[in-house]
């Protein structure tokens, strides 16, 4: 055999065996092409009724509710609570750690125990965070791929809530490596106050039109621990119906400015070919009260300030809604079921997949809440107990009968069984997380409330820096 005809068997034996390999090859090419990609958006202080779609028709939300109409909303989506009146700093630690922060020492998470974008990344994921620059997961946020700031100061006094970080946004999706899936973490300083909206998303609304929460108190029945925190001061007392209207007018006015941007990116996603191969989350760290029981914060149990919207859409979610008990924290095994990345070991977050799968109903039979050591909650699929421990109060509410929280029934004695069984439950749960904050007050704090005036309210409004 000649050289030459050596060298051409050689050459077609090799045809051979990548044509024969090709079929076992290219399936793997695949399935990494079909992974799909990660759109995460998670705005700042946004009510569980601050998208018009899951049932406020006075807000105008046009593209979150096209999101809400597409996919699966889950309506009983809590945070799981704070040890500072910055609630947003563990809500968001906790989202991307996938544990509570009685798991960690000081403000923030640690980086060196599994997380969500360090797992995205070992699963072959490109990660992108942007968001805003304080009260965030900044340990975290660092092992993202790209990790940027916008300063909130500027961004939520611009007129047009999210637009910077869409901009950067939709860049990115037109420039990415298209043979790599992206999980994508966009960090909205909006609806946060200080609230500035375009003249465009204000003229949206007519002022005194606005309808008031049903929940709304001129004042808190109670001290509830946390009263002039710096969110308290951003009304005087008594809260009037017209202040609450005016902050009803601006919060909402942002949050259609945010929904406009947020509608920028999705058509971006849809004209860029990417819609049938994307999750899509919609969520906040927390809600806010703007009125609701007299309080205008998220220093509470109720609600209007533990619960925040949850929407998931994409493949292989169905269109819905769900009543399981979830928390933010879930988000992290949940994606990671649903993009065949594992899922780390000691989370205390829960995937939802088998809900979605409507395999399951819920994944737990009751949430755990918790602020500081003056609050403490429980929520069962119908009842919610929260626990005052520094004036030895308790509320209970049936949510299927009073929503709104209107209602206290824990003076009534025919609940004295349940409420001492959901105080064993709550105890239980204290137990199982470590937390040592006690439930009962051997010196109880005075439970009324006399709101500040004079030079103690200017010493306040002096030390948070608003006047």
């Amino acid at each position: 055999m000649s050289g030459n005809q050596m060298t051409i068997r050689i050459i077609q034996a090799a045809i051979s065996l990548v044509v024969l390999a090709g079929p076992a090859f290219g399936p793997v090419m695949a399935a990494e092409n079909r992974r799909p990609n990660v759109l995460f958006l998670f705005t700042d202080d946004q009510r569980p009724d601050a998208i018009a779609a899951l049932g406020n028709p006075a807000i105008k939300t046009p593209n979150m509710d096209s999101l809400a109409r597409q996919g699966l909303v889950f309506r009983n989506a809590y945070i799981f609570g704070s040890d500072v009146g910055a609630v947003c700093r563990p809500s968001r630690n906790m989202l991307l750690s996938g544990r509570t922060y009685f798991r960690w020492s000081g403000p923030y998470a640690p980086a060196d125990q599994p997380n969500f974008p360090a797992s995205m990344k070992q699963a072959g994921y490109f990660t992108y965070h942007h968001g805003k620059k304080g009260n965030n997961a900044v340990l975290i946020q660092k092992l993202f791929d790209v990790d940027k700031y916008v300063d909130e100061g500027t961004e939520r006094k611009s007129g047009e809530p999210g637009k910077s970080i869409v901009d950067e946004a939709i860049v990115f999706l037109k420039d990415r490596r298209a043979d790599k899936p992206f999980f994508m973490y966009l960090a909205f300083g909006n609806p946060h106050d200080p609230r500035v909206a375009d003249q465009k998303y204000l003229d949206l609304y007519h002022r005194d039109k606005i309808p008031l929460p049903k929940n709304y108190m001129p004042l808190h029945p109670f001290d509830n621990g946390e009263m002039v925190i710096r969110d308290e001061l951003l009304a005087p007392w008594p809260r009037t119906e017209d202040e609450i209207r005016r902050q009803l007018h601006e919060y909402y006015a942002v949050i259609s400015g945010l929904d406009r941007n947020v509608g920028r990116l999705l058509t971006a996603v849809k004209q860029l070919g990417l819609s049938d191969n994307t999750i899509i989350i919609y969520s906040s760290d927390n809600g806010l009260a703007v009125g609701s029981h007299g309080l205008m914060g998220k220093q509470s149990l109720y609600d209007h300030s533990a619960k925040v919207p949850l929407i998931m859409v994409g493949p292989g979610i169905p269109r819905g809604s769900s009543d399981a008990l979830v928390y933010l924290m879930d988000i992290f095994p949940t994606i990671c079921e649903m993009t065949g990345t594992a899922i780390p070991d000691g989370l205390d977050g829960t995937s939802l997949k088998p809900v979605i799968d409507k395999k399951a109903e819920s994944v737990r039979d009751s949430i755990f809440m918790s602020y500081g050591n003056c609050q403490r909650g429980i929520r069962e699929e119908r009842f919610k107990l929260i626990r005052y421990p520094l004036i030895n109060k308790t509320q209970l509410f049936d949510l299927q009968a009073d929503p709104d929280e209107l209602h206290n029934l824990a003076d009534d004695t025919g609940q004295n069984e349940r409420i001492d069984k959901m105080m064993a439950e709550l105890a239980q749960w204290q137990k199982r997380l470590g937390d040592k904050a006690p439930l009962t007050a051997a010196d109880p704090h005075d439970a009324k409330f006399t709101p500040p005036t004079g030079d103690q309210l200017d010493a306040l409004l002096g030390r948070w820096k608003m006047k």
